[in-house]
């Protein structure tokens, strides 16, 4: 699988999440996925300040996107936590 393939596949395994995230008034923006296989996220709206969001990062957005996508490594945000 390349890159936009992977990419692809995260973009559907996050969206059983959005509507979540949006409901919250927050959301989620994936960055990059790097060589070594970890995805870049960017928190958007509300999850960028919300003290739940790193529970919502292992719990939520780490877990579904590795079921989706054992390949990845590890899933990171680069706004916070």
């Amino acid at each position: 699988m390349n890159k936009e393939e992977v990419l692809a596949k995260v973009d559907e395994a996050l969206n059983s999440i959005r509507p979540h995230l949006k409901a919250d008034g927050g959301g989620i923006e994936v960055i990059d996925l790097t060589e070594e296989m970890h995805l870049k996220i960017k928190w958007l709206g509300n999850c960028q300040s919300c003290s739940m969001s790193g529970m919502t990062m292992k719990a939520g957005i780490e877990s579904t996107v590795k079921s989706a996508i054992p390949e990845i490594v590890a899933v990171e945000a680069i706004n916070g936590q």
